[in-house]
């Protein structure tokens, strides 16, 4: 899995955090900033790798991921570690942190924070958990505000949420699972799966 390109991640990672969209060769080369020649030769390798699958529409193929499959799930994982591990310095600095929340099952940065990085004014993250232990996660939330100068700025979901969130395309859950998995990969992909 160490030789896959860039571009190919940025495909893969492209159609996963888009669950909204369907993807051509055209619509996700202009997505990605390459020729439609390139993501067409980047399909055809992952096709025939058995990552993604291809349904026709007229003259277009369609893509999704073949989250099914137990190796594309590793493959996604992989891809989306690999992310969190190639963000900026800054960026890294908060995967560590939120790295250390224990009451939550999944955690997502997104927002400002991934462009903008020190210009950030608050960061954004998405934390998945359930109903038991939302105050406990308040509460480290609070401890994590307490003691950095940027305070964390929390959308709180629980797995049911998400996925009516997703299924309603709302656009909060939406722009925040397009940002960087920083924990609960396997619970990510399995939501985005169904």
């Amino acid at each position: 899995m160490t030789n896959i390109t860039d571009n190919e991640m940025l495909f893969v990672l492209s159609i996963f955090k888009n669950p909204e969209i369907e993807y051509n060769a055209n619509s996700i080369a202009k997505h990605m900033g390459i020729s439609s020649m390139g993501a067409l030769k980047i399909a055809k390798r992952l096709e025939k790798q058995g990552i993604i699958s291809s349904r026709e529409l007229g003259k277009a193929k369609f893509y999704k991921l073949n989250l099914d499959n137990g190796y594309v799930k590793q493959y996604a994982r992989f891809l989306l570690n690999r992310e969190a591990e190639q963000a900026p310095a800054y960026v890294k600095v908060w995967v560590s942190e939120l790295k250390n929340i224990k009451s939550a099952d999944s955690g997502i940065l997104f927002g400002s924070v991934l462009k903008k990085q020190k210009e950030s004014k608050d960061i954004d993250v998405l934390l998945i958990t359930d109903k038991k232990r939302f105050s406990k996660l308040k509460k480290e939330i609070e401890d994590i505000n307490f003691i950095n100068i940027k305070k964390l700025h929390p959308v709180y979901q629980t797995r049911e949420d998400i996925k009516k969130n997703i299924e309603k395309g709302d656009k909060v859950v939406l722009n925040a699972i397009r940002g960087i998995v920083v924990f609960g990969e396997d619970i990510i992909i399995d939501l985005i799966k169904k």
